[in-house]
């Protein structure tokens, strides 16, 4: 058998895995540029002379010791991430792009026949240098440099984007007026799963009177609209990344989203900060109802005019060659708008940090990690909950696995 050969038998095996079983999270992903060598360039010593077929594999793993009930520490080993990232341009004006996770629900629900599991599957033509239009399931087009991350990398999300469902099915059109300048649109579906799967049998709300819900009824058309703006400025050391969107909830019901990102791009040292307000008519999110579930009426009951605010802000300095310092910040406020005393009733406060140590940063995307992750949440008198901390120490590793 000869090498290329081997080399087909190989990708062949494992997207049969997939079949029966993040680059960053919009887009085509962030590592096109990626120069490190390739398993088919080392082991079958195949030079790559297309790029219709980039295959990558992001595993990261760690050894856990963790307090997430007040004072009893558990340790564990866990599986942090394992998706297959498959994508590439099939001429000048045709791309796809599959990512996958192999740890997560492989069934497929019922509004988008998608599974969770799938996080993009989509194919792109480009009319012209300056227009890109993308169809199939996608991930929303949302600004702020944490959720474009790719999550192979994040040790822990915000609240608000750990909540998220951001991998929908729908189509999006980006306009590049010039090279540094990109503005998009996207229309996507709101959820992955039918009304019921997402709001639980005969779904009620509640706003003003915690004990007197109303119904919800289906619409009809649950969609997501987003207007997103990326930008580069001084040749990238300052970016952007900003949107605003609504989304269709239930009938006369939607959710609003406005998203601020900014970063500054230096070669040894980056620093972003992130906003992220919402404004829910039925809680998107779920934890605030989760929260208070025991001050509302039983059964599939939401609360409403649930407004929440995040703050991100996250640091990494390359201090020496192979090592990298990161540092990260969050703060995040949760309110009931409709009832005075759950104003802000819930406040959470993120502070981690890590050292990196990548061991060949030429030959492999691969990194070694010590990190530490705090989490205080707060919560006012009224809604009868006690503060608590959780705290967590990893000892583990990410690699990009760069197969072709």
């Amino acid at each position: 058998m000869t090498r290329k050969s081997m080399l087909l038998v190989l990708c062949a095996t494992l997207l049969g895995i997939n079949a029966m079983a993040q680059g960053n999270n919009t887009r085509m992903g962030g590592d096109e540029t990626d120069d490190t060598e390739s398993l088919a360039e080392r082991i079958f010593k195949l030079e790559k002379k297309t790029d219709a077929f980039n295959f990558h594999i992001n595993f990261a793993s760690s050894l856990v010791a963790e307090d997430a009930n007040h004072g009893e520490w558990d340790s564990k080993f866990v599986c942090r991430d394992l998706r297959l990232d498959i994508k590439g341009d099939i001429t000048p004006k045709v791309f796809y792009r599959i990512r996958h996770r192999f740890n997560s629900n492989q069934t497929a629900k019922g509004l988008d026949r998608f599974a969770k599991a799938t996080d993009i599957m989509m194919v792109g033509y480009r009319p012209s240098s300056k227009v890109d239009i993308a169809a199939g399931k996608l991930c929303q087009i949302w600004g702020g440099f944490e959720y474009d991350q790719n999550p192979m990398e994040i040790y822990r999300y915000s609240d608000l984007i750990d909540m998220m469902d951001i991998f929908m099915a729908g189509a999006m059109v980006s306009y590049h007026p010039v090279p540094t300048q990109e503005v998009a649109f996207q229309m996507t579906n709101s959820y992955n799963g039918s009304f019921t799967e997402d709001l639980g049998e005969d779904p009620q709300i509640v706003t003003n009177d915690l004990q007197k819900p109303e119904k919800l009824a289906r619409s009809r058309a649950p969609f997501t609209y987003i207007l997103n703006w990326n930008g580069n400025f001084l040749q990238d050391q300052l970016q952007t990344r900003w949107a605003w969107g609504i989304q269709t909830q239930a009938k006369h019901k939607y959710s609003r989203m406005i998203t601020l990102g900014q970063r500054l791009n230096l070669p040894n040292y980056q620093l972003y900060f992130d906003y992220f307000g919402e404004w829910d008519d039925v809680d998107r999110l779920h934890y605030a109802t989760n929260d208070l579930k025991d001050m509302i009426a039983p059964g599939s009951t939401h609360l409403g005019k649930v407004h929440s605010h995040t703050f991100i802000a996250k640091m990494n300095w390359q201090f020496a060659p192979k090592w990298n310092l990161m540092l990260k910040g969050t703060y995040e406020t949760t309110s009931i708008a409709k009832i005075a005393d759950l104003h802000n009733y819930r406040k959470s406060i993120g502070y981690l940090g890590s050292i990196e140590y990548w061991p060949m940063p030429k030959k492999l995307d691969f990194r070694v990690f010590l990190a530490y992750l705090g989490h205080k949440y707060d919560f006012n008198k009224a809604c009868g909950l006690e503060d608590y901390n959780t705290n967590r120490v990893e000892l583990g590793f990410m690699y990009r696995i760069k197969c072709y």
